[in-house]
């Protein structure tokens, strides 16, 4: 069988799919060694293999002690969560979507409680067959697209900006950290 690149492809059976076909590209992703403090280290040994082709018996503990680039990167990340500028990227952030979500959420309720309580003031006419449930339904639909723009309008004039100059500052200290190394 030919994939859509005119290569073989086999049922995942043959020589084709087997470990001795298969080229090295540098270091398997079992020898990365992350160094991200919010890699999801209790995940980290959930299906892999040992060194001897056998399941990973156990999870690699979250809190090694390492020494070297790696605590000092780490480091790194947690002073720039501390600092002024990460505290008001995350402040704008909150100040948008806390207010939005409260408001949003109380106008669905509200449209959920109306329909069930009061079925009489949802069923009377607006325009011919166009009922107050309707209209109400659609203006559903506009907030939703409406609280979708205004996110992503807010996102980019008063976030980004400066939440792209603090990744900058970050990677730039990080590779610092690491020794000019990317």
């Amino acid at each position: 069988m030919q994939s859509s690149n005119g290569r073989c492809r086999g049922a995942g059976d043959g020589a084709e799919s087997s470990a001795e076909n298969r080229e090295d590209h540098g270091t398997s992703s079992r020898d990365t060694a992350y160094e991200d403090p919010w890699y999801d280290a209790l995940a980290s040994g959930w299906g892999e293999l040992d060194g001897a082709g056998m399941p990973a018996t156990g999870v690699p503990s979250p809190r090694d002690d390492r020494s070297g680039p790696g605590v000092r990167a780490r480091d790194v990340y947690v002073e720039v969560q501390r600092s002024a500028a990460f505290q008001e990227v995350r402040s704008r952030y909150r100040r948008f979507v806390v207010p939005g979500v409260v408001v949003f959420l109380v106008w669905y309720i509200g449209y959920v409680v109306a329909a069930t309580a009061a079925p009489e003031l949802m069923a009377r006419p607006v325009a011919g067959a166009v009922n107050v449930g309707m209209l109400a339904g659609l203006g559903q639909f506009l907030t939703t697209f409406l609280l979708t723009w205004a996110y992503a309008r807010h996102a980019r004039l008063r976030r980004d900006r400066a939440a792209l100059e603090l990744r900058w500052d970050t990677q730039e200290l990080t590779r610092e950290v690491r020794g000019g190394a990317s």
